[in-house]
């Protein structure tokens, strides 16, 4: 098939005016236990991040993967990075690019319109299995050969899985550009899915399962995401079941591959020190061959009503765990700003109010926090806490209070101001590097739209006190919220409704979904 290209056009500039998830895979030479322990505190210390901040607040993920600053004597001022522009071949596919030259390097990011939302009941994990795997072979280029190619010329690939999606991604030496591209391409349809390789990664998922039931903060948000989005995909857990995986055959996820790993599903982004006509021209040359296929991937079912739940759960810890969580709005929904901005208030910075009121006044947390993610079909506002089991009740009960108060009160200037520069300094974080760049290009364009993206900073500064206010009474309802909690093995354990003691939940590990 011919690689017409179509041009949709250059993405205008927010600054004229004019957001499990996931869980990285693992470097691909440890052994197994290794890769599936790294893999698992690599998920860990990215939901950390993701739990805690606003949607725009993933941007910061992009730090984990290794980037780095230094100061010289004479810095000379590089020029403002040239506008990104979408690009979409005749099969389907897009193509983002922009320029970015911060530093002799290409982000290419290889994202999928393929995650947990999109697997059937008896193919639970499927999509985080097939993550797992790609890098590893291919007809034209067998186990390793990726793998030498990349880190040979001093890069480093990964991967990662979240309800919405599935991405790969590569950084290199510019002038890999292309090479790059090829590999990303040939991947994208030809993985071999070995068969000896498949079996034995098997055994690094159930680690990695092992290992998040293990890890209480991650499990506590398993359990409230399988609470607040019941018989809903948002409610299960990337990473997949245990006998699922178990009984898990090549050919099942050969399926899988086939079904939906096809043009239409694909977005390509590259930023760096490149030439976009250059990479426009290899793209199309390698992606646009590939014939159209139509996405298989339906519309993400509209999430039951919030309603209240209760789950106490005996589990083997020293603390109690507290987890709150509200139905939020979907990623590209008018409110999201806003509801963003009472999230930031509420429990993210140690100025917040739970923060505040709830350890430095009350004493009655060791830790509290709160996050906003929003994904594609959905969004969940959640508060978790660190505390003593005997303050369960106490500590809930405050959080309920200081939510009213926004409720009834409002914010300060101060609150909304400091959200706002919380806000903008995340994004700068993001869009210092090229892989933090891309990440935010290809996510935007994968699940709402590139414009919105990079005009979202300029909407959280747009946001009003009423607006602020009519968040917190639409979608705070006091008497509508899910509730978990972890208490010691020693006390009793009780339930308002049967929690979900298999890996379940949003996340592989916890692959946290976008924002």
């Amino acid at each position: 098939m011919s690689g017409h290209v179509t041009t949709v056009g250059v993405v205008p500039d927010a600054r004229t005016g004019a957001d499990p998830a996931f869980c990285p895979a693992t470097a691909w030479r440890k052994s197994r236990q290794s890769r599936a322990r790294d893999a698992f505190e690599l998920c860990v210390r990215l939901a950390e991040i993701m739990s805690a901040m606003t949607r725009t607040a993933l941007a910061l993920l992009v730090a984990l993967f290794g980037s780095a600053c230094s100061v010289s004597r004479s810095q000379p001022l590089l020029p403002a990075p040239a506008l990104p522009s979408r690009h979409a071949l005749s099969n389907g596919m897009r193509i983002v690019i922009q320029e970015h030259r911060s530093s002799d390097v290409v982000a290419l990011q290889l994202w999928v319109k393929a995650g947990g939302r999109d697997e059937t009941t008896s193919e639970l994990g499927l999509a985080h299995y097939l993550e797992h795997l790609l890098f590893k072979g291919t007809a034209t280029r067998p186990t390793g050969f990726i793998d030498r190619e990349v880190e040979g010329v001093g890069g480093r690939m990964n991967a990662g899985t979240s309800l919405d999606y599935t991405y790969y991604h590569m950084v290199l030496p510019a002038r890999r550009a292309v090479a790059g591209i090829e590999n990303l391409a040939d991947i994208s349809v030809n993985a071999t899915l070995d068969a000896r390789v498949f079996e034995s990664e098997k055994r690094v998922v159930l680690e990695e399962m092992r290992f998040g039931e293990d890890n209480p903060s991650r499990f506590l948000l398993r359990q409230l995401y399988a609470a607040a989005f019941p018989n809903h995909p948002y409610g299960r857990a990337v990473i997949g079941q245990t006998e699922i995986i178990q009984r898990l055959t090549r050919d099942q996820l050969l399926g899988f591959y086939r079904r939906y790993y096809v043009p239409e599903a694909f977005t390509l982004v590259v930023v760096g020190a490149i030439q976009p006509e250059e990479v426009l021209a290899a793209a199309t040359r390698t992606f646009g061959r590939l014939p159209r296929v139509p996405s298989p991937r339906l519309p993400v079912p509209v999430p039951t009503s919030g309603r209240e739940g209760r789950i106490e759960l005996a589990r083997p810890v020293s603390h109690a765990y507290l987890a709150l969580g509200w139905l939020a709005p979907r990623i590209d929904h008018a409110d999201t700003p806003a509801v963003d901005l009472v999230a930031s208030i509420l429990g993210q910075g140690r100025g917040s109010r739970l923060t505040q009121g709830l350890r430095e006044r009350l004493g009655v947390v060791n830790t509290i926090s709160s996050g906003y993610s929003a994904l594609e079909g959905a969004g969940l506002v959640s508060v978790t806490a660190q505390l003593d089991p005997r303050d369960l009740e106490r500590a809930e009960a405050a959080v309920l209070s200081e939510i009213e108060r926004v409720r009834a009160e409002g914010v300060t200037e101060t609150e909304r101001r400091r959200a706002v520069t919380t806000a903008e300094a995340r994004r700068a974080s993001l869009t210092e590097t090229a892989e933090g760049r891309a990440w935010s290009l290809g996510q935007a364009e994968t699940i709402w739209r590139l414009e919105d993206e990079l005009a979202y900073v300029n909407r959280l500064r747009s946001v009003t006190f009423g607006q602020l206010r009519a968040a917190a009474r639409r979608y705070f309802d006091l008497t509508r919220y899910t509730r978990v909690a972890f208490v010691p093995a020693t006390r009793s354990q009780s339930h308002s409704f049967h929690g979900c003691h298999e890996a379940c939940g949003p996340t592989a590990g916890l692959s946290m979904s976008p924002r």
